[in-house]
């Protein structure tokens, strides 16, 4: 029995120093937090954003620059919502927060035809009010749960139903150019993420608006993802791997590589184009 419990504790401390590392090497890689920041953590009360609370406090004991972490939730009103969960969980961990009240949920119902995915309006309705509470309150990054399946699912959602090749950059700034968003569990496995929210007994809240409708897009590619890994195993490892080596020359997007500067200057090789900003629509990955 003692040998059991050494063994789980062991596997434990592994997982938790995984976790550490790859967000905060995902941190440093993409340079998302900074000296002074004020870091607004969306909490929503899921197993990433828990998660990812617990972790950056943890890095923030000994990271080699001071700033600030403030957890935000928004409670959007759905029927049934533990309000006191959130406040209780965070007053005892000592974290500053602040709970958000904007009923969204009705405005979605309302307007969102029955049988039709609710997710992609709540997304936008949900992110405009914390990028709201974000520029009042002086907030400087915004940090959003989303782990490495996140992105490669709105990878693959996008080629399919979008017509485009892009998922959720780790770092952007929005759209009207006042907010850093930031995904600092973008190496991470979601996984790794689950048993971590096992182990540490997070008090997760389930999301009924958009958990009770069957038939997502977005599930049907996370169950293609999960066969491959089971299947395949490491085929998820390449793929987010491709994402992070990217050769514009080698893909036909015209706006991002110059095409005509290789007859221009044979040999070269030069056709490089500036990117365009990635922003935050993200059109088909608001499905989640």
């Amino acid at each position: 029995m003692a040998n059991s419990i050494r063994k789980a504790q062991l596997r434990n401390s592994k997982l938790q120093q995984r976790l550490r590392r790859d967000t905060g090497k995902a941190i440093m890689d993409f340079n998302m937090i900074s000296e002074g920041d004020r870091v607004m953590v969306c909490l929503s009360g899921g197993k990433d954003s828990y998660a990812m609370l617990d972790l950056l406090l943890s890095l923030q004991k000994r990271a080699p620059v001071r700033f600030e972490l403030i957890a935000v939730n928004l409670d959007q009103k759905q029927p049934g919502f533990p309000e006191h969960v959130l406040p209780e969980y965070l007053a005892g961990v000592g974290v500053p927060f602040h709970i958000l009240e904007q009923d969204t949920y009705s405005t979605v119902v309302r307007v969102v035809p029955e049988g039709k995915t609710m997710c992609a309006l709540c997304s936008r309705l949900r992110r405009g009010a914390l990028y709201t509470f974000a520029e009042q309150q002086g907030f400087t990054k915004i940090a959003l749960g989303h782990h490495r399946e996140d992105l490669i699912e709105t990878l693959f959602l996008n080629m399919f139903h979008g017509g485009s090749l892009k998922a959720m950059p780790p770092k952007l700034r929005s759209d009207n150019g006042k907010h850093v968003v930031i995904r600092p569990l973008a190496y991470c496995r979601e996984k790794d993420l689950a048993e971590y929210a096992r182990i540490r007994d997070f008090p997760i809240i389930p999301c009924n608006l958009c958990g009770s409708q069957d038939n997502l897009q977005r599930q049907a590619v996370k169950e293609m993802l999960a066969h491959w890994d089971r299947t395949f195993p490491g085929r998820l490892e390449n793929i987010f791997r491709a994402m992070t080596n990217v050769a514009p020359s080698q893909l036909a997007d015209r706006q991002l590589f110059d095409f005509d500067a290789l007859d221009r200057h044979p040999g070269s090789g030069d056709g490089w184009l500036v990117p365009q900003r990635a922003d935050d629509s993200e059109a088909v990955a608001a499905e989640r």
